[in-house]
């Protein structure tokens, strides 16, 4: 697969990169707030068009299981859509286990953040959300300006003529340009480097 490199300095297009990144660090601060109700650190998970809370890693054993589905290869644990009582336990027993489940849940809709869906920003950027599915796309901010590591070519010409014949395009960010790989990856390193030094 092939790779392109692209950055614009378009106000709206920085914007709403930016804008994206608030969003998401105001998800990580809620997934540590949820992960504190429940006693673990809580998976920060994403897929092809979103981010959204995993599982809980949660200190314990078997114990756990009642609520709990059981450990994921690191460890973390999703809450059970229905409790799973041992056998031979008795009525009173049962029903305080299922009144403790309804509680896990209500609490858990109560502070789990919705979705951070990515395909809106990238539709406000004009990307086709259907080639980003496909083979990828990457952007950040650094310093005024938006970057953006695709997996297909973005051209502002053959946008243009697909629009106009009503055909289907791969989009187009406003402002921007090629550039080479090593422009694009010291700009993603000095945005390492920032985010480094403002955790510091």
């Amino acid at each position: 697969m092939a790779d392109f490199f692209y950055k614009s300095s378009e106000p709206a297009v920085v914007s709403t990169v930016h804008d994206f990144y608030v969003q998401k660090n105001a998800l990580n601060a809620q997934l540590v707030a949820l992960g504190m109700k429940f006693g673990g650190k809580v998976a920060p998970m994403r897929d092809v068009d979103s981010h959204f809370a995993g599982g809980v890693k949660l200190s314990g054993g078997a114990e756990l299981d009642v609520h709990w589905c059981r450990p994921d290869d690191h460890g973390y644990r999703s809450l059970r859509t229905a409790a799973k009582p041992g056998k031979g336990i008795s009525k009173e027993d049962r029903a305080a286990i299922r009144a403790e489940h309804e509680r896990l849940i209500a609490l858990w809709n109560e502070h789990c953040p919705a979705r951070l869906s990515s395909t809106e920003f990238w539709d406000r950027l004009g990307v086709n959300s259907g080639n980003l599915w496909l083979c990828g796309g990457i952007k950040f901010e650094l310093d005024g300006t938006a970057y953006f590591h695709l997996g297909f070519q973005i051209n502002k010409a053959d946008h243009d003529s697909q629009v106009a014949a009503g055909e289907p395009t791969s989009g187009w960010i406003g402002g921007a340009v090629e550039i080479l790989a090593s422009e694009y990856e010291a700009a993603r390193l000095a945005k390492l480097k920032a985010i480094e030094v403002a955790n510091a």
